[in-house]
């Protein structure tokens, strides 16, 4: 069958655009065989090559990526790497135990991978705050933190000041800090770990696979080549349907951010607060903020329904002016400092998970 879709790479990811380097992809040619595809390059793709290659030293895994690894959705979310989740049922607290159980696990795994192979990906152990500015909003905040104390886990209440002084900016009334979430540069993280691979895992870039023909043997062609194998993982995301797969059933939504300069060491001074932080909204729909190991500030704000994953450069400009009127209202203390970047990150919900970062 051929496939229907393909990402869509405008070129407009801050943090894939400020890495300090890019080295030359390697792209599939000709006409091949492994014993695994895996169809994706994201986070999913990656782990999914590393972990075969660990567990079958003796088989070729072959990666095929569409466009650039960090480039697409792993290297467009905000750089959060939870342990709690986001959404907590009274309801069933052992599935949110378990839940939990697992992030920490792979938040475990992944450090020692970072750290083993030098990964430099800012990652930081801060933790997040969920900060509330409404009545409505501090509500929430009650509901999650007698959640939280339910199952036992470390949280603390922190009134305007602790958070002005924790954030630099007073926006805020209220907030809830938790000590367990991991923040980081996620185009760093994923190229880095796209780099570090077993010896057995080969990773192919700009080779979108235009056509997959099921059977014993898998064929999957590309504009330049062709691969054949017996087992294929498609590490698609919300391209998953164009492989004839999951059909209707996912959503795609996109997330949009800005990602500014660095701040200069005056506007450092002026902003204040306690190093690099990471604030959670609430509630969903509100405005997600880092500032960055590299002095950087970043706002998420604003939702589309995007099914054909178009995303315009009007798109972007109308999301810019809003990101920029965040900026000023909740840093006036640094009024010169603008935004380098504007991207769209796409986000798939399903009926029993979501991939919102």
């Amino acid at each position: 069958m051929r496939v229907t879709g393909f990402p869509k790479n405008d070129h407009s990811n801050g943090w894939y655009n400020i890495l300090e380097e890019h080295p030359p992809a390697c792209v599939w040619e000709g006409e091949g065989t492994a014993d695994w595809a895996v169809i994706g390059g994201g986070f999913a793709g990656l782990a999914a090559a590393r972990r075969l290659g660990e567990l079958r030293p003796g088989d070729r895994i072959v990666l095929l990526e569409a466009g650039r690894i960090g480039e697409n959705a792993s290297g467009r979310n905000s750089g959060f790497i939870i342990d709690l989740p986001h959404a907590l049922s009274r309801e069933q607290p052992e599935h949110d135990h378990r839940q939990i159980r697992i992030n920490r696990q792979a938040i475990a795994w992944l450090g020692d991978l970072v750290k083993h192979h030098q990964i430099r990906c800012h990652w930081s152990r801060r933790g997040k705050v969920h900060v509330a500015a409404t009545s409505r909003a501090r509500r929430n905040l009650d509901v999650m933190q007698a959640r939280l104390g339910d199952l036992g886990e470390d949280c603390e209440r922190w009134d305007r000041g602790r958070l002005a002084a924790f954030l630099g900016t007073d926006s805020f009334a209220d907030g809830l800090f938790a000590p367990g979430c991991v923040l980081m540069q996620p185009a760093a993280l994923v190229t880095g770990l796209a780099r570090t691979m077993p010896d057995n895992v080969e990773i192919f870039e700009n080779s979108p696979v235009r056509e997959f023909h099921d059977g014993a043997t898998k064929t999957l062609v590309t504009s330049t080549g062709q691969l054949t194998a017996p087992r294929i993982i498609l590490a698609t995301n919300g391209w998953t349907s164009a492989f004839g797969f999951l059909g209707r059933k996912l959503l795609t939504i996109h997330t949009f951010a800005s990602l500014t300069r660095p701040l200069d060491d005056a506007e450092q001074k002026a902003l204040g607060g306690e190093g690099d932080w990471g604030t959670i909204p609430a509630f969903l729909g509100g405005t997600t903020m880092r500032y960055t190991r590299d002095k950087r500030l970043l706002i998420r704000l604003a939702l589309r329904y995007r099914p054909d994953f178009m995303i315009t450069r009007r798109d972007l400009a109308t999301v810019r002016r809003q990101h920029v009127h965040s900026l000023s209202r909740r840093f006036p203390m640094v009024p010169r400092v603008t935004f380098e970047h504007t991207w769209s990150a796409p986000s798939v919900l399903n009926g029993t998970s979501n991939t919102l970062n």
